[in-house]
């Protein structure tokens, strides 16, 4: 039979002479070279340990001079932390061997059924057992060390209930809850009421095992402050439980200053359509007009046959005229200056020259009678502009609805068509998508799409008409 040659420390703990020479024999049958250290009781053994002796392994039997029984294992342990250690006994205590091995005990053998080869594997499975779970607490510490010590803000939340189950110190600091407080609280506690049952939803499509999300959201402090925070948001598993991992990073003061140099940026453009669309409605279309009349009173000194050339050029004016008036009104909408946001939007549409597609159109009338900002109108017109503008070329859409509607006091834009649609996973978004919700969030709404292939696409503005402090991003979600 071939022994194991590895050297094993080995700290046998026995007050019987008898007892120990047979463990002796049993280890040397199958390991080459044991280091075995005996003692016959507690004190020894203490000492021993207390020295900072090392082993790979204790047998420990159960009753000795000094100590004996639960007191023994639980004084053993404590002082042997970093050891594992088996049991040896001549008696048969079931409920004591289990709660033995709850305590951490590695095994618990009756030295009456104990055999060369049982007691070698035992001593083999304590020894990796153990090393398995000080990695495993290693790791465990690494995590923990990880999380707490992060400077960002961070939590863990059951995605069935939405309770927190871990928070961090950063996350305690920022949003001001105690971690008690913390842990007795759900995700849906710092969120605005009137994000919670979309969250709810969303937080339900998201896969359990590998779905990463990220997002920006609006979530409250204890104290009411509302705080515009990015969420990376990770799955994992606890105890064979799912739940998601959070980073919730405080973006409310670079938000807001971003905010400033968009709305900075979107005002120099606007200023500059509004001078190119005054260009061209009142110095190009005039000097088309004039032309126009020029070319009428030659009309009577025409030969017949140059007549048809005539017609064509005066046609060719007139379509010239069309499209710069139209165009002049896409970069200067009348509204601004002599209608109202009903009549901006019909004359939007007529300018797109959409003859195959019906237009509906319908705006509450308290939208007309409500003091909404010209910026806010100019700004939902223009993410209307965007919309019909991708509609037109890439929807093949035979009705295109928009309502806008006054609730709660906000304002809600609905824009929807029937055209062939597409996978908001997959399809990749454009700038114009960009554009439309970046315009949205200036003004701290929200902005949503929905579409799917052969079911057409939806997208919502959502624009609170009250002056808020901070301004709200949502992508659905968290």
């Amino acid at each position: 039979m071939t022994r194991d040659k590895k050297e094993y420390r080995i700290l046998v703990i026995e007050d019987n002479p008898g007892d120990f020479i047979i463990v002796e024999d049993l280890l040397t049958e199958q390991i080459l070279k044991p280091v075995i250290t005996h003692v016959i009781n507690y004190n020894q053994a203490f000492d021993i340990l207390s020295a900072g002796t090392a082993f790979d392994i204790i047998l420990l039997d159960l009753s000795l001079p000094d100590k004996s029984g639960q007191q023994l294992v639980t004084d053993i342990l404590q002082v042997a932390s970093l050891c594992p250690v088996i049991i040896l006994t001549g008696y048969t205590d079931i409920e004591f061997s289990i709660r033995s091995i709850s305590q951490g005990i590695m095994d618990y053998l009756l030295k009456d059924d104990l055999t060369a080869s049982s007691l070698y594997k035992s001593i083999i499975y304590a020894i990796e057992r153990k090393k398995s779970i000080f990695e495993l607490e290693a790791s465990e510490k690494q995590y923990t060390d990880l999380f707490q010590l992060s400077p960002q803000p961070m939590f863990v939340f059951d995605i069935e209930t939405y309770r927190f189950t871990q928070v961090n110190k950063a996350a305690i600091q920022l949003y001001g809850y105690s971690e008690a407080e913390f842990l007795n609280k759900s995700l849906m506690d710092i969120k605005q009421e009137e994000d919670i049952e979309y969250a709810k939803v969303h937080i339900k499509k998201l896969d359990p095992v590998d779905e990463i999300y990220k997002s920006t959201h609006i979530h409250h402090k204890k104290s009411g402050e509302l705080i515009e925070v990015e969420i990376s948001s990770t799955p994992i598993k606890i105890n064979n439980k799912n739940y998601r991992s959070v980073i919730a990073i405080d973006v409310t003061e670079k938000k807001q200053y971003e905010h400033k140099i968009i709305k900075a940026i979107i005002k120099t453009q606007e200023d500059e359509r509004y001078e190119i669309g005054g260009e061209l409605h009142d110095n190009v279309c005039q000097i088309l007009a004039a032309s126009q009349m020029n070319l009428g009173m030659l009309k009577r000194s025409l030969v017949p046959s140059s007549m048809q050339l005539f017609d064509q050029c005066n046609q060719n004016i007139r379509l010239a005229l069309d499209e710069i008036r139209n165009l002049s009104h896409r970069l200067a909408p009348a509204f601004f200056d002599d209608s109202n946001l009903e009549e901006a939007f019909r004359r939007l549409f007529n300018t797109f020259n959409m003859q195959d597609q019906g237009f509906l159109l319908h705006v509450d009338p308290k939208v007309l009678k409500y003091p909404i900002s010209l910026d806010i109108q100019l700004n939902i017109y223009r993410i209307l502009q965007e919309q019909l503008r991708n509609i037109q070329k890439y929807a093949n859409a035979t009705l295109i609805e928009v309502d806008v509607i006054i609730y709660n006091n906000k304002l809600k834009m609905r824009v929807s068509d029937n055209g062939i649609g597409f996978n908001l996973k997959t399809a990749q978004r454009g700038i114009g998508l960009a554009n439309m919700k970046r315009r949205t969030e200036l003004f701290s709404g929200k902005f949503e799409i929905d579409s799917s292939p052969g079911n057409g696409c939806v997208i919502a503005i959502d624009i609170p008409l009250k002056e808020i402090n901070t301004p709200v991003v949502v992508n659905g979600g968290y």
